[in-house]
């Protein structure tokens, strides 16, 4: 028998789950997977790593029409794939953790309840996150339950950078600047450790670019500043989501087109971004491919929006030392990349074609002033991390 970690991303409609052996040296991927199209016809996929698919349905009978069910089907696999494995705990992405999580938290009753009552700062996250947790704990009720937040690694920035210029009692009522997908920047910070540790002593910023995108800036691996804030809205443009934007221009959606507070969340959540600037495409690989001018606008607008946030970061740490692209948009599109760089000269800042064409580790010219990375995010892997920290699996395992 071993000692195993499983993980849990629980999105809308989707369960992504991955499989960790826990050895010495940290969690080693043994599987992954997920269950996509929950509440209509749900799709099982996994793969156990080295090997082929292991299973895969175009519409399976497995009667995943919920949360819970799909976690069942995702364990019931796993215990039959893995029979000598032994479950010890289960590592849980959460999205928000509010003023009172700075670290991940085994499950109980009272965590559960005040993490319910976020639910509004994260409509479109928490609820799901929480349902996976419930749907995990109804599976495997005596496991223990870990829950990892994306606001946590952002916890601990200095005042400046964390409260919005509004009446103090709002502050103090914990309406912040939190910050998101801290679980990718935390592992960005391990890996740039364990590639440069001289570089990631410094001064770095990191774009999380993906159909959730934001930027970092860390000193000495640790978050100082964020372009997410309050809610996972601000900042960058993305998929669907607007980014920064004038508080007046909302008041008059509100007041002169009359939309009802579900409709401006709509409007900013699902109907702006990539796919309202170009109206052809939220995925950036679409936009590319595109001749459509609007596609173009799309793409010049975000890498616009890049370099400008990374100047504002790069004041708020002081200077910058490097640049780090991850996520699926920072990790796979070199297009991006040479457009957000090829205006950051002054920041000492420049690509390599060959190298960037080739999505190399770093993709700056070898003597650039200033280093540029592609690093391969594993949100999975730091939640495993997470879970067995938190269980101290060098005991006996609970089950």
């Amino acid at each position: 028998m071993s000692d195993h970690v499983v993980t849990l991303n629980a999105g809308s409609s989707s369960v992504k789950f991955a499989f960790f052996a826990v050895e010495g040296d940290g969690p080693r991927l043994v599987a992954s997977g997920q269950v996509e199209e929950i509440g209509a016809h749900a799709q099982f996929h996994a793969r156990v790593v080295g090997g082929a698919c292991a299973e895969s349905g175009a519409e399976c009978d497995m009667g995943t029409a919920d949360h819970r069910s799909a976690i069942c089907a995702i364990l019931d696999w796993i215990e039959r794939t893995f029979p000598h494995a032994v479950v010890a705990g289960i590592g849980h992405r959460v999205v928000h953790g509010g003023v009172d999580y700075a670290a991940p938290v085994v499950a109980d009753a009272s965590v559960i309840a005040a993490l319910r009552a976020l639910e509004p700062l994260a409509p479109l996250h928490q609820p799901h996150n929480l349902a996976g947790l419930s749907a995990a704990h109804a599976a495997f009720p005596t496991t223990p339950q870990v829950i990892c937040f994306d606001t946590a690694f952002h916890r601990g920035h200095a005042f400046v950078d964390e409260a919005y210029a509004l009446p103090i009692e709002y502050y103090r009522r914990g309406l912040h600047r939190f910050g998101f997908h801290g679980l990718s920047y935390e592992y960005i910070a391990r890996r740039l450790r364990a590639l440069d540790p001289v570089v990631a002593g410094g001064r770095v910023i990191v774009a999380h670019l993906g159909a959730g995108a934001s930027l970092c800036a860390l000193r000495d691996g640790r978050s100082v500043a964020s372009t997410m804030g309050f809610s996972a809205l601000e900042g960058l443009p993305m998929a669907t989501r607007c980014g920064q934007i004038d508080p007046g221009l909302l008041l008059y959606l509100l007041d002169h087109d009359g939309l009802t507070s579900d409709e401006l969340a709509d409007l900013l959540y699902k109907r702006s971004g990539l796919k309202g600037l170009s109206g052809v495409s939220q995925d950036m690989r679409d936009l590319e491919a595109s001749a459509a001018p609007e596609a173009a606008a799309a793409i010049d607008y975000f890498a616009h929006r890049i370099r400008i946030e990374i100047g504002a970061l790069a004041a708020a740490v002081g200077g910058v030392d490097a640049l780090v692209f991850t996520a699926g948009i920072g990790e796979h599109s070199a297009t991006i990349r040479e457009k957000v760089c090829s205006g950051l000269n002054w920041l000492g800042f420049a690509i390599d074609p060959p190298r960037n064409g080739a999505h190399e580790t770093r993709i700056s010219p070898q003597d650039a002033p200033r280093p540029v990375f592609v690093l391969v995010t594993d949100e999975e892997a730091m939640i495993a991390h997470h879970t067995i920290e938190a269980l101290r699996l060098g005991a006996a395992p609970r089950r």
